[in-house]
């Protein structure tokens, strides 16, 4: 067998047993030992098996990691999820369509400073669905609008698959998180169109809400103006050249347990439950991070990414005909497996056929988080789905209905993106 069809046999080795729900980091791991085995021998394997867990946990650049984890956790537990749905849609819940919009704009603030698009969909599912029903919303929209909202958490800096990609490319954090605010706030633009099409399409979808004072307006604005003052210090300061993304970290997870603690929003027990989920999280990301390790030094070892670069160069494709299938592949499987899984899988060979392709690693960097958010909103396995499902108690169905506008407007995003790469490229290229 030779070794590119090998390395190839693990990858799908690797797809069928998250499948069937064996974990991602001991599918990864296991295939990984077990093909080293057989390319280079058992001996090799001990070697590399003293090498790995220590490299992938040691770099200095994932002590951000943790960190900007745990500013999410404290910003969630501080409650500023409810304050920040409720200022949103003191200004524009009374359009039609409005606690909608209200929602899709909270979840693209919440997600800049918890960086993850489950906690985002999950923390947000408890707050606007229930007002949502309330209002008379049909449950179509009210649950995509979450589902597709929370994606932007990990679009909008920090976000935690940018900080995973750039470990893993060795491309600079700061760039990478400048590079996902455009992007960001053109799907933010997105989604909300999406949600007044639809209410355009069928208007008892979303009823207006009722219109707030401008006084109600800015008593709401007082809540949150500790969140909108962390997340600018956070990103301006990475921006400026104030400091450096991991110092960035430290004075966002710094500023969110403040808040949290101040605003007397978590006591003692709180506390430790909040470090508690942030340990987890943290040791599960660096767990896949092992196994990840263990399977790129297998595919390393098989050739299959010179095969596939020579193999690409052979076929005589534009480069842009060889995006495009990429960006297909990822869709897809994005719909079988969770986006941090994917990432981790697949970058390596790809991130390599992409450079030789001439793209800026920048941009391709937004091209991948923005089709992992299309893969969390699209059956089977789109995680944002489930989320939904197991917060409202919802059938999954009635979530699928109401999401195909949202994905369209991902679509829309990426060719975007495609035709003006400068989106991306823009303001890494302006930063200090």
């Amino acid at each position: 067998m030779t070794g590119p069809l090998l390395g190839a046999l693990g990858f799908l080795a690797v797809i069928a047993l998250i499948l069937v729900r064996v974990p991602v980091a001991i599918s990864m791991g296991v295939v990984g030992a077990l093909g080293y085995i057989y390319t280079n021998g058992l001996p090799s394997l001990g070697f590399i098996m003293g090498k790995v867990p220590f490299d992938s946990a040691f770099p200095y650049s994932l002590s951000v990691l943790p960190l900007f984890i745990m500013m999410g956790v404290f910003a969630a537990h501080a409650g500023l999820s409810k304050s920040l749905y409720d200022t949103v849609a003191a200004f524009i819940g009374h359009f039609r369509g409005g606690l909608a919009l209200a929602t899709v704009g909270a979840c693209a603030i919440f997600g800049a400073i918890c960086g993850s698009a489950i906690a985002t969909a999950a923390t947000m599912g408890r707050v606007a669905l229930p007002e949502m029903r309330r209002l008379g919303y049909k449950d179509t929209l009210a649950s995509a609008s979450i589902a597709a909202g929370g994606t932007l958490g990990v679009m909008i800096p920090p976000s935690i698959l940018f900080l995973i990609y750039g470990i893993m490319t060795e491309q600079s954090i700061g760039k990478l998180f400048a590079a996902g605010i455009l992007p960001g706030l053109l799907g933010t633009a997105l989604y909300m169109i999406a949600v007044r099409w639809t209410t355009w399409r069928d208007p008892a979808a979303g009823p207006a809400g009722p219109r707030h004072t401008w006084s109600e307006r800015y008593h709401s604005l007082k809540r949150v103006w500790e969140v909108l003052g962390l997340f600018a210090l956070v990103l301006g300061g990475m921006y400026t050249g104030w400091f450096s993304p991991t110092e960035a970290a430290a004075v966002g997870a710094f500023g969110a347990v403040a808040i949290a603690w101040i605003g007397g929003h978590v006591d003692g027990r709180s506390f430790a439950a909040a470090l508690s989920e942030t340990a987890l999280t943290t040791g599960m990301i660096f767990t896949i991070l092992i196994g990840a390790g263990l399977f790129n030094y297998f595919i390393e070892a098989t050739g299959l990414t010179d095969a596939l670069i020579e193999w690409v160069e052979q076929l005589g494709w534009n480069r842009w005909a060889v995006m495009l299938l990429l960006m297909v592949f990822y869709i897809v499987l994005g719909a079988l497996m969770d986006e941090l899984s994917m990432i981790l899988l697949t970058v390596g060979p790809v991130f390599k056929l992409v450079v030789a392709l001439g793209f800026d690693p920048i941009w391709f960097g937004v091209m991948l988080v923005t089709v992992c958010e299309i893969g969390m909103i699209v059956p089977p396995v789109g995680i944002n789905l489930f989320v939904l499902q197991g917060v409202g108690g919802l059938p999954l169905g009635t979530i699928v209905r109401g999401i195909s506008p949202f994905v369209v407007a991902d679509c829309i995003r990426l060719i975007a993106l495609s035709l003006v790469p400068a989106l991306a490229t823009w303001l890494p290229s302006r930063m200090l």
